[in-house]
């Protein structure tokens, strides 16, 4: 069974996915062992609450310094024994402590087909308004392994969306995560969990 931590920063849509495709049998082996969230108002620790999940406020507010957290969030993940860790719309930067811990056992949804829109400074709606800003005709969401980069990782899966006239930011942002993310993300999680996948000089193969 592949247990997981999911690391949280708002509302959490992609935790409720993927704890509806756990739910359905969509995601199989796998169970989620705790929610952290950097956000002690993050609506993501009450989904988790309701559904019977520990869930957890460490906020960087709260420490010293950045080091001091960086080291706090790992212990508390360490602390459940956890195989993947699943950065579900987390706005915190996995420090390399963190990586190097898990290597290509930390996973993220990012809401564009990288290599567009990606890397510092894109996240969010500035992602969206970046795509629509450029003209893009087609956009989508990608999950992939973390790291030392930014969304640099050995990418697992893509799904593309068109990107409609007339759209604003929050509308495609809305159509992105429901056509893509909270499809494609639970997908990872259930060939991760299966073993059905493993990295290859840098690239995701299929076993």
């Amino acid at each position: 069974m592949l247990k997981m931590a999911v690391l949280v920063s708002g509302g959490g849509t992609n935790l409720q996915a993927i704890m509806d495709k756990i739910d359905d049998g969509s995601i199989t082996n796998a169970e989620i062992s705790v929610v952290i969230s950097n956000n002690p108002n993050a609506y993501a620790l009450e989904r988790a609450k309701k559904h019977g999940i520990e869930a957890r406020c460490i906020s960087p507010k709260n420490f010293e310094n950045r080091a001091a957290f960086n080291e706090a969030l790992l212990a508390a993940i360490q602390s459940y024994e956890v195989d993947l860790v699943v950065l579900a719309g987390c706005l915190v930067v996995i420090p390399e402590i963190m990586v190097k811990a898990y290597p290509n056992r930390i996973i993220n949804i990012h809401p564009a087909l990288i290599p567009a829109f990606c890397g510092t400074g894109y996240y969010g709606l500035k992602v969206h308004e970046a795509v629509l800003a450029r003209g893009a005709k087609v956009t989508g969401a990608t999950v992939h392994f973390v790291d030392e980069g930014t969304d640099t990782g050995p990418i697992i899966l893509q799904k593309a969306v068109e990107v409609k006239e007339g759209d604003t930011p929050e509308v495609l942002q809305r159509r992105v995560m429901e056509e893509a993310e909270w499809e494609i993300m639970p997908k990872a999680i259930d060939l991760i969990a299966n073993d059905k996948i493993h990295v290859v000089d840098g690239l995701v193969k299929s076993k």
